[in-house]
């Protein structure tokens, strides 16, 4: 199913990419039902692949979501991070910065919420891409200061997805970036239900009309973004998101495919296992408290030659 948008979405490195021309509402032949369907089979496979990941304690991932106001993003980080244990997902959302952020450099703050740990799973709510884009839409800062901010993006996003300069994280960060890309007629709908809607006040805000004045500047502006930092190990996926459907099950099967290509496996039992469960667990009634003690000093674990795990010494009779 992924091969439908595949080609489309996933921007190659070394392509150029025009959002003023990338369509916004195709929907590669799914229909809501089927999409719905497939996204739900998606987001559970999320969930065992989440688990895969946090026992591996291998890999990351770091998941970067950015598009215009009413893009859909805050309806992603539901989608996709309610599908996975909260206990391994760091959602951070940045907003306009501090002085404090300004006055440390622009990536000062991503670096605090990168991935530091195998087997997390962290979600940017946009990203260190405001700061080639918004910043650039209003003049605040010049194209050759764009140009060296490029470089450091880049540089950035290779050492998360490199392990050897990123050695607390054996197999790397893997990372996916999403542009989600709605059209000028769907934002205004969407700003629309924000007034219409009192449950959804308080997510306008009047400088999002006068943002979308300066629409055809931020298509011009994103384009240069994805086309300067798209490399193979930090993709730009572009998502048609005018339909919330279409766009959950582009992301869901992104997401997906990139887990599995990890060849993730769970880490070796315990070479006691059997024996554990032949000793304790093997009859219908359960050791009662009491008599635990002496069942662990007569239970002997089987260890490999010259090796005992943590699990099995926790079953080894303290000296007397």
């Amino acid at each position: 199913m992924a091969k439908d948008f595949k080609k489309k979405c996933i921007i190659a490195p070394g392509t150029k990419v025009d959002l003023s021309t990338f369509p916004t509402a195709d929907t590669f032949g799914w229909d809501k039902e089927k999409a719905k369907e497939q996204t739900a089979a998606n987001l559970e496979r999320i969930a065992e692949l989440q688990t895969l990941l946090y026992a591996e304690q291998k890999h990351s991932l770091l998941i970067v979501l950015q598009g215009m106001d009413t893009g859909g993003k805050d309806g992603v980080v539901k989608s996709i991070g309610g599908a996975m244990n909260p206990q391994g997902v760091t959602v951070t959302s940045f907003k306009r910065p501090t002085q404090e952020e300004i006055d440390n450099g622009f990536m000062w703050r991503i670096e605090k919420a990168e991935p530091k740990k195998p087997g997390q799973v962290v979600i940017f709510n946009r990203s260190h891409y405001e700061d080639v884009g918004v910043v650039r839409v209003h003049d605040m800062i010049t194209d050759a200061v764009a140009q060296k901010r490029f470089k450091t993006i880049n540089e950035f996003e290779a050492r998360l997805a490199n392990p050897k300069s990123n050695p607390e994280i054996p197999g790397g960060v893997t990372i996916m970036k999403f542009w989600l890309h709605i059209s000028p007629d769907e934002q205004w709908e969407r700003l629309r239900e924000r007034l219409e809607r009192p449950e959804k006040n308080w997510k306008f805000e009047t400088g999002d009309l006068k943002e979308r004045a300066f629409f055809p500047r931020y298509m011009e502006i994103y384009s240069d973004a994805i086309n300067n930092c798209n490399s193979e190990k930090a993709p730009w996926i572009v998502v048609p998101a005018d339909k919330k459907w279409l766009r959950d099950l582009i992301i869901s099967q992104v997401v997906v495919d990139k887990l599995e290509a990890l060849k993730m496996e769970y880490p070796k039992p315990d070479p006691n296992i059997k024996a554990v469960y032949e000793h304790f667990f093997k009859g219908e009634d359960p050791i009662a408290p009491e008599d635990m003690k002496a069942a662990l000093d007569a239970f002997k674990p089987v260890n490999p030659p010259g090796k005992a795990s943590k699990a099995s010494a926790a079953f080894k009779p303290k000296p007397k």
